[in-house]
């Protein structure tokens, strides 16, 4: 059955409204646990189908806008389904239905009635349904209303339980947050100034108009607001700090996705509104910094979720250095490291979750002996671990090839640099995940220097747990299966880019064209694309 091309814009607003009444389904049922899983579970595995059928149609027919409420450009709002979008919204619904079905196997678990899931849960679909938002805005003001539903939802969640740790982590956060906000709508007034719309399609045609030095500084701002969601250098200082103090299901989607909104931002107003080349130079030099120095922060840390948070900041930079090439090849590369690291990263964020729920700590002070003691474990660790330090033939590897050989390509001495750059941060890469392996799973626990402690009780949304020693510990028992399960489900996914990277990569190749052509996307969204060339 061929579906039509009709569809498409039914579907469209969907990934935004599902979650929606699904937040609102589950603020009903706040005092009943399993109903509100229930909703939860169906909202977000509807998402995914929907998602999965916008990315069919979307590589199928090409880009497609719809008019909210059918208002015209530029009065309402305007959602566009290109392959670029439909792919993050994807990879994003199969990551948060994962990390969902992790968070219900915890709670069920450690009991559903001692936890703050009557308001974890809607707080999460509005999570969710802010980053649809964001991916699908074709506006600048919708970007931006996208963002703040993500500041809101994401600030209850890194304060859930509401500990000393975590508040403090949660104010940092919002601090930087909204720094962020502000910058961006300074952004969002020069654009309007300038060009009396905030539309995409029609900012691509008119800033072309603007003198330079005014699109200068309007890239320059959006450029600072987008770089600090998305942390890269010199703008990530918050992450490591705010991210690992959070419940493992929490942290997990923070690390995937968050800052990949940022990521898109750039990569979206980059390849639109500001094609010639002015900050490629910049974007270049930001991507070797944030690599560079974010892998050297990693290998410093004795705990895991920081040692994680760093390689997040580090592998930010490989994207950036996609970005800042501007050309087909190096897009299409970043493309596909975007998708490839959402899915390892999160999946790592949950296996250190498992982790710190059998041994009691994700401090590498304290860790050893896992390798005998929990094989599954071990396993799950291994796969993504190598997955993100590039080793063939996984995602990683594919991906670092691609933007390495758009590297050569390009031939400039700088983009040679980054080359360098992108090689040495990958070997790093490898020495801190075999840092973590070693001390974590083959090293004797009884020779970490505090192996003897461990937390007394199994982390949950609630931060409650004293120090005990090791021996008196609370025995866990066995990994819940659905924590366990998703985890090893996101693991297969992270392989399946591996399996399907000719498919996925000509995806890929194919969003990065468009990207390259905003002809493109003007056309489907004014219905003139000579109105751009």
């Amino acid at each position: 059955m061929t579906l039509s091309p009709h569809l498409l814009p039914a579907l469209a607003p969907l990934p935004v409204l599902v979650p929606l009444l699904g937040a609102a389904a589950t603020l009903v049922f706040g005092r009943r646990p399993r109903i509100q899983r229930t909703f939860t579970l169906v909202a977000l595995t509807a998402v995914v189908v929907i998602t999965g059928l916008l990315l069919y149609l979307a590589d199928r027919d090409g880009t497609t806008a719809v008019q909210v409420g059918g208002w015209e450009t530029p009065i309402g709002i305007t959602l566009v389904v290109d392959r670029l979008s439909s792919a993050m919204l994807l990879v994003s619904a199969i990551v948060l239905l994962a990390v969902s079905v992790y968070g219900a196997g915890q709670n069920i678990r450690d009991g559903d009635q001692r936890q703050p899931t009557s308001i974890y849960r809607p707080t999460y679909l509005v999570l969710t349904a802010g980053v649809s938002a964001a991916f699908l805005a074709g506006d600048l003001f919708n970007l931006f209303v996208g963002f703040e539903m993500l500041l809101a939802a994401s600030f209850v969640l890194l304060t859930v339980g509401a500990t000393t740790e975590r508040i403090r982590a949660g104010v940092g956060y919002v601090m930087v947050s909204m720094l962020s906000s502000l910058i961006f709508l300074t952004g969002i007034g020069l654009v309007y100034a300038t060009t009396g719309t905030l539309n995409l399609a029609q900012l691509a045609v008119r800033l072309g108009a603007a003198p330079d030095g005014v699109r200068t500084s309007v890239y320059a701002v959006l450029l600072v607001a987008f770089g600090i969601k998305a942390a890269a250098f010199p703008l990530s200082n918050w992450l490591p700090d705010s991210y690992p103090s959070a419940p493992s299901p929490v942290t997990a989607v923070f690390a995937g996705l968050l800052t990949k909104v940022g990521v898109y931002s750039i990569i979206r107003t980059h390849t639109l509104l500001f094609p010639d080349g002015g900050f490629d130079t910049v974007l270049l030099i930001c991507g070797l910094l944030t690599m560079v120095i974010g892998i050297l922060g990693a290998i410093a840390q004795h705990d895991i979720r920081r040692l994680l948070s760093f390689t997040l900041v580090s592998h930010i930079g490989y994207m950036i250095f996609g970005v800042g090439l501007a050309t087909t090849a190096g897009l299409a590369g970043a493309v596909f490291y975007v998708a490839h690291h959402i899915l390892v990263q999160t999946t790592l964020f949950l296996v250190v979750g498992l982790i710190e729920r059998q041994a009691g700590s994700t401090s590498l002070r304290r860790l050893g002996g896992l390798a005998a003691a929990s094989p599954v474990l071990g396993v799950l660790f291994l796969v993504p671990a190598l997955n993100l330090g590039g080793i063939p033939p996984f995602s990683g590897f594919i991906g670092k090839v691609a933007l390495l050989q758009a590297g050569a390509s390009d031939g400039s001495v700088l983009a040679w640099v980054l080359v360098g750059g992108a090689v040495l941060t990958s070997l790093l890469t490898l020495y801190a995940i075999a840092r973590v392996w070693v001390k974590v799973f083959w090293r004797p626990r009884t020779e970490a220097p505090e192996g003897h402690l461990a937390a007394a009780n199994p982390p949950t949304l609630i931060e409650d747990s004293t120090d005990v020693l090791y021996d008196e510990r609370t025995d866990p028992g066995r990994i819940p299966p659905l924590m366990l399960l998703p985890t090893m489900a996101l693991a297969a996914v992270g392989l399946c880019l591996t399996v399907l990277a000719g498919p996925i990569l000509g995806i890929a190749d194919r969003a990065a064209a468009d990207l390259h052509d905003p002809a493109v996307y003007v056309g489907a969204v004014l219905g003139e694309p000579e109105a751009y060339r």
